[in-house]
């Protein structure tokens, strides 16, 4: 799916603008775990401001998690689950592409429990196309369907995509502290 990102702003004499209007700069298709697509569009810092600087913060975004205040969006296809039982699907492949491709995140997967992971985050997630379900500790499901949308508040999860078919989500990471 390609997707295109419109950015607002403000020119020097602070009248509206487009900024930009093509894909959003961080889209990876995974090339080890064939399906899995994922786009960071967007990031705010906790002292975000307006009019926004002349950069591009999801260029030189360093984590795909947010720090506490700062926000994320980002838009996953995640492709079937039978994608990683495949007997060519290599793991240690997959994860150090994880590693490589969304930083401050993929450090967060459990390597005993396949997905499972925990963010200092609260994530409002809006399933957009395809069937999710999110797991939570002890094997707790939830079934989603198009135009789902989830609060997640910082707990441990994971998403699975038992479907035969792609499954597209939306999420905005807010930043949070633990306590």
């Amino acid at each position: 799916m390609q997707y295109r990102r419109i950015v607002t702003g403000h020119d020097a004499s602070g009248q509206s603008i487009f900024l930009s209007d093509a894909a959003p700069p961080r889209t990876t298709a995974f090339q080890h775990i064939p399906g899995f697509v994922t786009s960071l569009f967007w990031e705010t810092e906790a002292d975000a401001v307006i009019p926004a600087p002349a950069c591009d913060p999801a260029e030189v975004a360093k984590s795909w998690v947010p720090v506490p205040n700062g926000t994320n969006l980002i838009i996953a296809c995640f492709p079937p689950d039978s994608v990683m039982t495949n007997r060519e699907f290599d793991p240690i492949a997959a994860r150090d592409e994880y590693l490589q491709v969304l930083p401050g995140l993929a450090e967060k997967f459990e390597s005993d429990s396949p997905g499972m992971h925990t963010t200092d985050t609260v994530d409002y997630a809006v399933l957009l196309d395809g069937e999710l379900h999110l797991e939570l500790d002890g094997g707790a499901m939830k079934r989603l369907a198009p135009h789902d949308v989830v609060i997640q508040n910082g707990t441990r999860h994971a998403w699975r995509n038992t479907s035969d078919k792609p499954a597209t989500i939306l999420f905005v990471l807010v930043g949070a502290r633990r306590t």
